[in-house]
């Protein structure tokens, strides 16, 4: 037997009480790649003509009036000349005779009841509704918090598995390819790759990618100046770039310019300091518009901070050894050298 939601709990219970035909509770998609099109979450109805993959735009029919403008809404008498559902199957919406609804007080999405029968709402009824839509908000509210609990400790496990890598993969080129892949996994984004600048500062290259896309077959990186792209404007500001959501960040080009090129719409882009300097940018991105959680920025943020602290740590260690090697007395030659140690990725990869 299929377990209930919280949510059809409640909705079953609402179309007992107003003794309607169907209560249908609307949403964003969690996403948020599907811009202002609102889903139906839940749903309880006495017949089987839901149309539950319907997607209702923002202004579009009772229930977009309703998304779009947060105001409540009453139909006595409706008429389907001049009044649409859109969320009925086989012209099942021919025969609803009167609708209510009203948005949560949030915002974020509308629940709504129907009825076959005429005048079957009033405005009692709706001052009841809006209970009803506390009591969704509220359950959402303590759903989203639960699951932000859960995104936490899914990132903490995260960071803990990126600190481990740097002993499990010593060659830089397996540890950088693991490191964007563990990146792509937890953020779901389509794509991940580090870019780096040359010793001169005058431009940047594509060091490593979770998929192969802007790097040459036989593995050298495509060089861009320092003018081009969101990670030029990145590396020159030393500043991140955060662009998405529900409109996204259309044409936007994540490195240099050229037809070939591919183009997102939602793009993280992460300076990585090292010696005081944006030696590289983390970049995520997706060719689609995606809605960027705090969490999510906050993870990955962390994330970039850590692998630019090991390669500062990586490179003042290699500095150390080379002043080590070319200061000591060769009658010391055979005393233990502490920068022998290894510690993370040889530098033979660096």
């Amino acid at each position: 037997m299929e377990q209930l939601s919280s949510y059809d709990r409640i909705l079953g219970i609402l179309c007992s009480v107003f003794d309607a035909y169907s209560a249908v509770l609307f949403l964003p998609s969690e996403d948020g790649r599907d811009g202002k099109n609102h889903f139906i979450a839940s749903s309880f109805s006495l017949g089987d003509k839901l149309d539950l993959s319907s997607a209702i735009p923002e202004g579009r029919g009772l229930v977009g009036w309703i998304l779009r403008n947060r105001e409540p809404l009453l139909v006595s008498n409706f008429d389907q000349r001049q009044n649409h559902l859109g969320y009925y199957l086989d012209n099942e919406e021919q025969h609803i005779k009167a609708f209510m609804g009203c948005a949560l007080l949030d915002g974020i999405g509308a629940v709504c009841v129907d009825s076959k029968r005429q005048y079957s709402f009033s405005e009692k009824d709706q001052k009841l509704l809006h209970l009803f839509a506390d009591l969704l908000t509220r359950v959402r509210e303590d759903e989203k918090g639960r699951e932000d609990r859960q995104t936490a400790l899914r990132y903490y496990g995260a960071l803990r598995t990126v600190y481990a890598l740097r002993r499990q993969y010593t060659r830089w080129s397996e540890f950088l390819r693991h490191f964007l892949d563990l990146m792509v996994t937890m953020t779901g984004f389509a794509y991940g790759a580090l870019c780096t600048r040359d010793e001169k500062g005058e431009s940047y290259s594509v060091e490593g990618e979770s998929s192969p896309m802007l790097r040459r077959r036989e593995g050298s990186g495509l060089s861009f100046p320092m003018t081009h792209g969101v990670v030029g404007w990145v590396f020159r500001n030393g500043t991140p770039v955060i662009s998405g959501g529900a409109e996204g960040a259309p044409e936007t080009q994540l490195v240099g310019k050229g037809s070939d090129l591919p183009q997102f719409q939602t793009i993280m882009a992460m300076p990585m300091i090292i010696q005081r300097k944006t030696r590289g940018v983390l970049c995520l991105a997706h060719d689609t518009p995606v809605e960027v959680s705090a969490e999510t920025q906050d993870f990955v943020r962390m994330a970039t901070e850590h692998l630019a602290l090991f390669l500062e740590n990586l490179y003042v260690k290699y500095r150390l050894k080379d002043l080590y090697r070319a200061t000591r007395p060769a009658e010391h030659a055979g005393v233990y050298d502490p920068a022998q140690d290894d510690d993370g990725p040889q530098e033979e990869e660096v």
